[in-house]
């Protein structure tokens, strides 16, 4: 098994500022942030960050109650590395993305949220297709960012958000144009139907 530190990185630094960009500017839109497939939470940091600094922060109440904030961070990962390939996954992908390869446990990703000193996203353990819809994800979604490298991930997580997308929204799917991970592409070209979107380095993304 590699040890999430020798992996490689999954989202570029490139691709990391337009993820970002594209976050702030979906913080006017109603509905909350999700990461489905956050690794070893770099990008979620980063979302974090931007939802404080802009004062998405929650508060304790004079009665001992906790207000969450208007706008909250949702990241979901398995912890259990990559699920199976299917054969619209191709087979082309190196080693780093065979069963059981990428994974980093929901402590590590814990504790780097408190290194950063920021608070604690909301995280939920699981494979995507295992998730419930209803009490699993917020009601309303402003800003989507998949990262499930695989064709069976990436098409879960399209089923899941696409119905909870608020007006405005942007849905980020990373690994699009990425000639190792085939599945992705496919599982997207199936969803879009007439939607149109654009490509940034190996994301595609779609605005609502």
């Amino acid at each position: 098994m590699k040890h999430h530190a020798d992996a490689p990185k999954q989202v570029s630094e490139r691709e990391t500022q337009k993820i970002l960009e594209l976050a702030e500017k979906s913080l006017e839109v109603e509905g909350d942030f999700v990461e489905l497939g956050c690794y070893r939470g770099d990008t979620s940091v980063q979302l974090e960050r931007l939802l404080e600094k802009h004062g998405f922060i929650g508060k304790h109440l004079e009665n001992g109650e906790y207000q969450p904030p208007e706008k909250r961070l949702f990241i979901y990962d398995s912890f259990e590395g990559l699920p199976r390939r299917v054969q619209q996954d191709g087979s082309a992908a190196g080693t780093e993305f065979k069963e059981g390869e990428l994974l980093v446990t929901k402590r590590e990703v814990v504790e780097k949220f408190k290194r950063f000193g920021l608070k604690l996203p909301i995280i939920k353990k699981g494979f995507f297709e295992n998730l419930d819809p209803a009490t699993d994800l917020p009601a309303k979604i402003s800003f989507a960012f998949l990262d499930g490298d695989l064709y069976t991930s990436i098409r879960t997580s399209l089923k899941l958000v696409t119905p909870k997308l608020a007006k405005g929204a942007t849905l980020i799917i990373h690994d699009y144009n990425n000639p190792q991970l085939q599945g992705v592409a496919k599982a997207v070209d199936e969803w879009r139907n007439s939607r149109d979107f654009q490509i940034f380095e190996t994301c595609a993304i779609i605005m609502i």
